[in-house]
């Protein structure tokens, strides 16, 4: 079964539950998801054709999205109350740096790039917009609405890994990026990330509800920048 799929028989079953923030934030941006998931990127990397200057484009500003990623999570640690919150999005934080260390690392080796060598590689428009529009959710934002523009990125992650390791072959020379956003811990990790959205939605005001899906729209959009612009190697134009 498609990640697609999967999510269309758990929608149906929960109804589209409006009291419940992630089905109906999933529901509503469904045609862009479904985008993203058939954006040639991600089509070519399922089957293993995707060049590899695409690749390695993207994996550098993965490493500068990441860090940008850690230190949002880390705010929304700052702005919880809740100590099983805190730890949650401190130890999700931590989990970022060790991904970029350790998977990304790998591949840098691979394409001969030093950590000097990307340190000094810019990021590109679409990674310097998605981090400072996290960072200014984290700091302007409540807590629910930073939470909100967090989740896309672990959720369509999740279904876009699940999608391509659905379909990719064993010889795949990206299976090691596939394999970790397919498995079980980062699913779990998702499934957490809901799990606090929806329970601080639940104390939300109508205001603050419509600023949450507001920023989860926004943040599928920039999910969908990031791997069309690694397709294309964008960079700044001036």
């Amino acid at each position: 079964m498609s990640a697609g799929g999967g999510l269309a028989l758990l929608h149906h079953a929960q109804g589209y539950d409006r009291a419940v923030f992630s089905p109906d934030a999933w529901r509503r941006n469904t045609p862009l998801f479904e985008a993203t998931r058939t954006l040639p990127f991600n089509r070519e990397l399922a089957d293993g054709t995707l060049p590899m200057p695409a690749f390695r484009h993207y994996i550098v500003q993965d490493a500068h999205y990441l860090v940008g990623f850690a230190q949002a999570l880390a705010l929304a640690a700052a702005k919880s109350d809740h100590p099983d919150h805190v730890v949650q999005f401190a130890a999700a934080a931590a989990v970022a740096i060790e991904v970029e260390r350790s998977l990304h690392t790998d591949y840098f080796h691979r394409f001969g790039l030093s950590a000097a060598e990307v340190a000094a590689t810019a990021p590109t428009p679409v990674t310097h917009h998605y981090v400072c529009f996290l960072l200014a959710s984290g700091f302007r934002e409540p807590l629910a609405v930073h939470l909100a523009a967090l989740l896309p990125c672990f959720w369509i992650y999740r279904e876009i890994g699940r999608d391509i390791h659905g379909r990719a072959g064993p010889d795949n020379p990206y299976r090691a990026w596939i394999d970790t956003y397919a498995g079980e811990d980062f699913s779990r990790a998702v499934d957490a990330m809901i799990a606090v959205t929806d329970a601080v939605w639940s104390e939300a005001g109508t205001k603050e509800r419509d600023a949450m899906h507001a920023a989860f729209a926004r943040a599928a959009q920039l999910e969908w920048m990031f791997w069309d612009s690694a397709y294309r190697e964008a960079a700044w134009p001036v």
